[in-house]
């Protein structure tokens, strides 16, 4: 399934990236966004979860440096079968939790302090838990990918609209160059927005799935779904640097939502509390 998700991302941001740099340069600049898209896949692939980690000046975490966090995490990979994860602290205060890489061999899960700081054990676990449970249902490499991707697609985008800006200064016959000045609009709009309904219907369904799998590896949804409370709670005053296209990679969305939630790429926290709840009481946990 996730073999055709990947081949699904791929496909549809090829073509946005494609699309775009037609309207900006015709069909020289619809080879020139192909090239670049090839280029993106195989970048995405490879290196996404350096390039992800990096564009938050993620730290590795040494085992002397957080022994009580390398323990917990050291039972949760053995109760899950999973090698160990390189760890990851972005310093800031916005508390969330993401996982990378393109395999369980080659995986990082990072923290925030914010994470740390307002957290207990059995929720730090929870969370720890989760972002396993992305490893271990191998959708890791889909959300990397997706983030390095919708990047590139942003920033065709921008192009387009300075593109469209720069034509409108022109004047006269620029006016119906490069697709014209509507059509650089329109990609300069339409584009980020379907970027963001790939990257939305990747991360809903996976959030759900990482829950009840990450329930199952700490033992403790309750942990978990009391961390999600505490973070959905403090993402909604404790400015986050997330940028747009990285936004589906974190446990809870960082970045404040409008129309309700309807453009936001992870579910209401609300219904992933009550799913682990009702896993909770199944189990006899009160």
């Amino acid at each position: 399934m996730n073999a055709l998700k990947t081949g699904i991302l791929l496909t549809a941001m090829t073509v946005l990236l494609m699309a775009i740099g037609g309207l900006i340069g015709k069909g020289g600049g619809m080879v020139i966004a192909f090239f670049i898209a090839l280029v993106m896949n195989a970048v995405s692939y490879w290196f996404s979860d350096k390039i992800v980690l990096a564009m938050y000046h993620a730290k590795p975490i040494s085992e002397s440096e957080s022994p009580e966090l390398y323990s917990m995490i050291s039972r949760l990979t053995t109760k899950a079968s999973l090698p160990m994860p390189k760890l990851y602290l972005i310093e800031e205060d916005s508390p969330n939790a993401f996982a990378t890489g393109r395999d369980p061999q080659h995986a990082a899960v990072a923290v925030t302090q914010g994470l740390l700081s307002i957290l207990g054990s059995d929720e730090i676990e929870g969370v720890i838990a989760h972002e396993l449970a992305h490893v271990k249902n191998r959708d890791i490499l889909i959300s990397s990918m997706a983030a390095t991707l919708a990047g590139a697609v942003m920033m065709l985008a921008n192009m387009a609209r300075w593109g469209a800006l720069l034509g409108g200064l022109g004047g006269g016959d620029r006016r119906d160059e490069n697709g014209g000045i509507i059509g650089l609009l329109a990609a300069a709009i339409v584009a980020p927005i379907a970027a963001l309904m790939i990257q939305m219907a990747i991360s809903r369904s996976r959030e759900y799935q990482a829950d009840a799998t990450g329930a199952g590896i700490s033992g403790k949804p309750l942990g978990l779904a009391n961390a999600l409370l505490k973070l959905d709670s403090a993402s909604k005053y404790v400015a986050s640097s997330a940028s747009p296209a990285t936004a589906h990679m974190f446990i809870v969305n960082p970045l404040k939502g409008g129309f309700g939630g309807l453009f936001s790429t992870h579910p209401s926290t609300n219904d992933r509390v009550s799913r682990l709840k009702d896993i909770a009481q199944k189990s006899g946990q009160h």
